[in-house]
C-alpha cells in the first residue's frame, strides 16, 4: 500500500507527538531523525489498517443513511 503523504506541518506535528509520547510514556528521548523514521514506518506499514477501518466505517454510515432515506420515502407514499 502506498504510504500516506503528509504536509510539512502535519509531518512536524506527528513527529512531535511521537517524541512527546516516547518522553512521557517510555522515558526515552527520541531525536528527530528516529522519530521521522518511525513515522515513515507507521505510514508505510500500519496506516492501511486505519485507512481501511475508516473506509469501512464510512460505508456503514452511508448504508445507514441510505436505509433511512428509503424508510422516509416509504413514509411519504400515499395509498392508491
Amino acid at each position: 500500500m502506498k504510504p500516506i503523504e503528509l504536509s510539512k506541518d502535519a509531518r512536524a506535528a506527528a513527529t512531535g507527538k511521537l517524541r512527546d509520547y516516547f518522553r512521557k510514556e517510555l522515558d526515552q528521548d527520541l531525536s528527530q531523525l528516529p522519530a521521522e523514521m518511525l513515522l515513515d514506518f507507521i505510514s508505510k506499514e500500519i496506516s492501511g489498517v486505519f485507512y481501511n477501518r475508516g473506509v469501512h466505517d464510512a460505508q456503514e454510515l452511508v448504508q445507514k443513511k441510505a436505509d433511512d432515506i428509503v424508510e422516509a420515502l416509504y413514509g411519504l407514499e400515499r395509498g392508491a
